[in-house]
């Protein structure tokens, strides 16, 4: 077979270390942009960024050459010296170490962007603590809860 194709639907969710609530309502947008940039960068599909105010979720398709350990090198360390750069107030910024990775299936595709889309909404009532518990339970992802958070 002369050419290498796919299609990898990737959930991927990180949030700032400790959680902290950096991300207000100015700096979303266009941290949910540079993301997307930064994605496509690396010819990642970026397919939608969202958020909350301590965390980010990526729904992308995985580009052919790159790993997702190097998708969440590249988007963390961009994202954090850019944040930095154009907001100075959040010298102190940083992300989690860990991160969750999902795969979508593409009959989930319009699920998953909804539930991104409504990040606001949804986290009136839940927390990213009890949202990344419930993807890990959903995905079947075994994990120990002393070595999740940071």
């Amino acid at each position: 077979m002369p050419q290498s194709l796919s299609q990898i639907l990737v959930h991927l969710v990180y949030s700032s270390k400790n959680r902290h609530p950096w991300l207000d309502d100015e700096t979303q947008p266009r941290l949910h942009a540079y993301l997307s940039r930064v994605l496509a960068d690396a010819r990642n599909v970026p397919i939608i960024v969202g958020g909350h105010t301590d965390h980010v979720h990526m729904l992308f398709g995985l580009a052919r050459t790159v790993t997702i350990a190097q998708v969440v090198e590249s988007t963390k360390t961009s994202s954090s010296k850019w944040l930095k750069q154009e907001f100075p107030r959040l010298g102190e910024f940083g992300w989690q170490h860990g991160y969750g990775a999902f795969s979508v299936s593409p009959s989930e595709e319009s699920a998953v962007i909804a539930y991104i889309a409504n990040q606001k909404e949804h986290h009136g009532e839940l927390s990213f603590q009890d949202e990344y518990r419930g993807l890990l339970e959903k995905y079947g992802i075994a994990y120990d809860e002393r070595y999740v958070w940071d």
